[in-house]
Order: structure tokens, then sequence, then C-alpha cells
């Protein structure tokens, strides 16, 4: 599908600059949600175009008709909107796959992202989006991520999950992979660069599948387009537009999820990161948010404190934050059991389980989440081949 990218270059009247987008009453019709697919797939409509056409013409098979015209008088002679054959294959493509279409201004399409300037025309959404009504957090981080980063991407995804909070992240390798596959014990929503019958990396088709399943896949583009640079930047705008909150679990100074976090700032998002060794260039980005404001992430806890005022309801059946004024007693009461169970010598987490609890009274995973949080705090750290220390 030979589509161009949306430019935002027709000129149209300044008195239409900020206007809003008409908002259906109830769902439109097929007519209407092909004339919108069409009108965004033409040449030079990007989001804002879009927005001012379907304003001043009330709905896109207007806007349609009128197009050519208002290319012409703007200086192009030979304007035509996008081809009804690539149209119609495209949502061949989309049916194929089990896809719906959302557009800006309908009833389905993300809430909070279509609060965004620059929110997308419109999006293919494979899977459940009504999960995105849900409280819903961005967690992102570097391809490349340290086995720690990795360990509290997955411990955040799982919590999160597990407290009714719906996670979004890019579906890239290293720590979004992790997070989602995590988060697949509740809801999580991947957002694509790509279509969505074009999975990037390929070695995520299969979580995409599954993803697909109990949560959602999301793409503004066509499918059969396998993404280009361009498209992760506009990528992690909606990673950023969907979510309450943004998380960075790991990044450089200079990285994808640093844009993500800007996007987040940007949009009047809550940006949280969890902090790294000053040494480890792969947490720099983390430590420069945290310097410059940024809320600190020591787990689950600190992400859902932050929801809790927003969503009561999903986090009232969470744990409180860890390590704040307050303390829950039998937490750090375990806590002070594993530091007591350490020492210097190098001992396997397995075996640290079955001293810790030789009835099974304490979960692995809880144990995990436990060490991710005295490794962070510096108590306790791991010797080449995985055996943990006492620090």
């Amino acid at each position: 599908m030979n589509y161009a990218m949306p430019d935002d270059l027709l000129r149209l009247p300044d008195d239409l600059a900020e206007a809003p987008l008409p908002a259906f009453e109830g769902p439109p019709s097929q007519e209407e949600l092909f004339a919108r697919l069409r009108l965004s797939r033409s040449r030079r409509i990007g989001p804002a175009t879009f927005r001012r056409l379907i304003a001043e013409h009330g709905d896109a098979q207007t806007a349609l008709a009128v197009l050519p015209e208002i290319a012409r008088a703007a200086g192009d002679a030979d304007y035509a909107v996008a081809d009804e054959t690539l149209v119609r294959r495209e949502i061949r493509a989309a049916r194929k796959h089990g896809a719906r279409l959302l557009t800006l201004g309908a009833p389905g399409y993300p809430a909070r992202l279509s609060e965004v300037g620059s929110a997308p025309s419109v999006l293919w959404a494979q899977g459940d989006p009504s999960i995105l009504t849900a409280p819903t957090v961005a967690i992102v981080g570097t391809r490349n991520a340290s086995s720690l980063a990795l360990r509290m991407a997955r411990a955040l995804g799982r919590d999160l999950a597990e407290a009714g909070v719906t996670v979004v992240s890019g579906l890239a390798r290293g720590v979004d992979s992790v997070a989602h596959d995590a988060a697949l014990v509740g809801h999580t929503v991947a957002v694509h660069a790509g279509g969505l019958d074009r999975v990037y990396p390929a070695e995520n088709a299969e979580l995409a599948a599954k993803i697909a399943e109990g949560g959602c896949n999301l793409s503004e583009r066509p499918f059969g387009l396998a993404p280009q640079a361009r498209d992760f930047p506009r990528r992690n705008r909606i990673v950023a537009g969907v979510a309450q909150a943004v998380v960075v679990v790991e990044a450089a100074a200079k990285s994808g999820s640093m844009i993500t976090a800007r996007d987040g700032l940007d949009l009047g998002r809550e940006v949280m990161a969890v902090p790294g060794h000053p040494f480890d260039g792969r947490a720099s980005g983390c430590n420069l948010l945290l310097r410059d404001g940024a809320t600190l992430v020591r787990g689950a806890a600190d992400v859902l404190e932050y929801l809790d005022d927003l969503a009561p309801g999903p986090t009232q059946t969470a744990p409180p934050p860890l390590g704040g004024p307050a303390p829950i007693p039998a937490q750090g009461a375990l806590q002070e059991r594993i530091l007591s169970l350490l020492s210097p010598v190098p001992v396997a987490e397995d075996q640290l389980l079955r001293d810790l609890s030789p009835d099974g009274d304490v979960a692995a995973h809880h144990l995990s989440a436990h060490l991710s949080e005295l490794e962070i705090s510096g108590q306790v750290g791991r010797r080449p081949g995985g055996g943990l220390v006492r620090l």
C-alpha cells in the first residue's frame, strides 16, 4: 500500500487551527468510517489537518469531496485523495487479521489519547481497546537491558497487571517485551510502529498474538507496512498518550525511552524512573530524570500510590508504597529475614527460598520482588553465576 506519510502541509483558515473535532452521538456509519480512513491516508493529511477539515465540513465524506479544490487553492493543481482501491485493500487486510478501526472523535477511540493535539486520526486495534479505560501505565526501557532491569520490568508488569492496571509499551526487545509478557496475567497493550501484520522485531510475533487474545495491539500505520525509523517516535508518543504515567525502567540519556519520557512530560503525564548505578550508561537517562524531578520507582507500590487518587478502585487491594513513612511490618520483617540469611558467601536464589520458607509459605515471585528492592537499595548483590550476597 503506497500511502504517503502525512505532513500537514495543506493550508486551512487560521481560525480552524484549534477547532474541536465533532463527536459522534453514536457509532459512525460504515460510509463515514471508510471516508475517515481514506481521508487520513490522503497525501498531506496529518492529524491537525484531519481535525480542521472535519471541523469545517462536519464529516469526512464532505471533506473528501472538497479536498481537491482546497488543494488547488493552496497551489497543488494535481492533488488527488487516497486511492479507494488501496483503502479497500487495507480494510480487507484488517478483517483478515481480526482488527477493527478506531477513528478520532468516534466511540471506542482511547479517551486519553483523543485529548492529545497530535493524536492519530485513525488506529487499528487487534483485541480489546476498552481495557484502556482502566488505569493505564506505560513501562519502557532499553533494548539492551541489564539483568536487574529485566527483573524490575517483569515485577512491575506482573504486579501492576494483578492490581488491575493496564500495562502499555512498544513491543521492543528488552524491557518492553518483558513488561508485556509479565502483564499477560492481566491486561497489556502493545503499540506497534508498523502495520499490525508486520510485527517488529519478528521474534515478538508470538507475544503479539498472546497480547491480542487478552489485551490489545494498536497501530496507526496501514497493514503491510514495515516500520521505518521515523515511525518509532510516533509510536512512542502514542504510548505516552494512552497512559496516565510513564515508568522508565532503564534508559541511556539519548534513547527512544527518553523520547517517550519527554512526550509524557509534554502531555502532562507523570514521569517515573527506576534508579540505576552511576557507572552504568544504560541507566544514565533514568538518573537524569530523577535529578530533574521524576518520581522514584522502587516497585509497583510506588506507581500504585500515584494512581490511588486517580483510580481508587483498582488500587485499593494493592499493597501500600514500599519504604514510606509507615512501612508494613510484615513486609519489613520478611526483608529482615532475607538479609539475616545472607552473608558475604554467595547463595543460590532457590536455596535462599528453601531456607526462607521451608513450608512454602513464601512464593518465588514474592521473594524475587523483595530481592529486586534490596538490590536496588544496595543491600543485596549478585556474584558471577547468580549467587546472592549481603553487601
